[in-house]
């Protein structure tokens, strides 16, 4: 039995709530059970300077935990001057991810900037700050069309992801903290709506997993994903 009693395929409740953040171009408030993050598009009407003369946009993302995001408090990182290593992993982690579904020629010199603040922590927060900063990006990209600032929809597909682990000998889907501080094995899935793999990071904690236990976190992803991804669907219908 998992700690929360769910099913092995059962997601935590999710919630994708838009237009949290009034002066941003896009923002979404997603909850993962008690996992919650802000995220928010921000327009900047000139691309990086390693970009420019190129005839193309970016998107780029930053990631942050408040002090009390967790059990303890946690000092900001400005104070001690540069990100970790966590830190910019999973930044560049959520640039890639939302990069992978959106064509850049079509933003023209320009740079969205995807800010995901975790506001309480309860494990898969880059899961969870990658699926709302798809919202996010989104409704700023559809700021844009109506500001007549891009033509063509930009947005090529849908991205989500979640976490996947081996807890007690079983792969289950979408870890919380009890069972990721836990797990012999920790994995997470970005994937797009049309099924592509964009990114699998996997580790064993304990023993080395199996081919077959990859695979059932796979399959399991998969069915999270989806499940996701008709929740991004509802939410900007």
């Amino acid at each position: 039995m998992r700690p929360s009693k769910r099913a092995p395929d059962e997601l935590r409740p999710v919630s994708l709530e838009r237009g949290v953040a009034r002066y941003a171009e896009g923002s979404c408030l997603v909850k993962f059970g008690n996992t919650h993050v802000l995220c928010t598009a921000s327009l900047e009407d000139k691309p990086p300077i390693w970009l420019r003369g190129q005839g193309r946009g970016w998107i780029t993302a930053e990631y942050g935990m408040l002090p009390r995001a967790t059990h303890t408090r946690t000092r900001r990182e400005s104070t001690s001057g540069k990100p970790s290593g966590r830190t910019q992993e999973i930044q560049r982690l959520i640039g890639r991810a939302l990069r992978s579904v959106v064509d850049l020629p079509k933003l023209g010199e320009r740079q969205i900037s995807i800010d995901c603040d975790v506001i309480q922590a309860d494990g898969g927060t880059r899961t969870a700050s990658i699926t709302g900063a798809w919202i996010a990006l989104h409704d700023c990209l559809k700021w844009m069309r109506s500001k007549s600032i891009v033509k063509d929809d930009p947005m090529k597909d849908h991205v989500a992801a979640v976490s996947c682990g081996v807890f007690k000998g079983t792969p289950v889907l979408d870890l919380d903290y009890d069972e990721d501080s836990a797990a012999e094995t920790d994995a997470n899935f970005v994937i797009t709506g049309k099924g592509g793999l964009v990114e699998v990071q996997g580790t064993a904690e304990g023993a080395p997993f199996s081919e077959e236990e990859l695979l059932a976190m796979l399959r399991l992803s998969r069915l999270g994903v989806a499940r996701l991804i008709d929740m991004q669907k509802d939410a900007i219908a």
